[in-house]
C-alpha cells in the first residue's frame, strides 16, 4: 500500500512538487514496523530533521540489524524505487559495500 500511495501522490502533485515533502524508503526484510531479518534500526527523526535543515531529502539512510542488542549488519535504505545493490567486493554485512541504484 505504501508504494501505491506514494505513486498516487506523485501523479497528483507532480514529481518535483512531491520531492519537497515526501520520500519513501523501503526496509527490506523488516516485519510490520520493526523486527525481522532486515536492517530495521535507524534514526528516523534524524533523517527528517536533516532533510528540513538542508532542504534536500536523504540520498540514503544507513540502518542496522541487531542480534542480542549488538549490530551484526548494516544496509543503506534507498529512496524508492531505488534498491541497495552489492558493489561486488567487501563484506555483505557492511552498508558501505552497497550503493543505491535502480532495480
Amino acid at each position: 500500500m505504501s508504494t501505491i500511495y506514494y505513486d498516487k501522490v506523485l501523479k497528483k502533485v507532480g514529481k518535483d512538487a512531491a520531492a519537497k515533502g515526501i520520500a519513501l524508503f523501503m526496509v527490506p526484510g523488516m516485519n510490520h514496523c520493526q523486527g525481522g531479518a532486515g536492517a530495521d534500526t535507524f534514526d528516523k527523526m534524524g533523517a527528517i530533521e536533516q532533510w528540513v535543515a538542508s532542504g534536500s531529502a536523504p540520498k540514503q539512510i544507513v540502518a542496522s540489524h541487531l542480534t542480542a542488542g549488538k549490530v551484526d549488519r548494516t544496509r543503506p535504505l534507498c529512496p524508492f524505487p531505488q534498491v541497495a545493490k552489492y558493489k561486488g567486493a567487501g563484506s555483505t554485512d557492511e552498508a558501505s559495500n552497497f550503493s543505491c541504484a535502480m532495480p
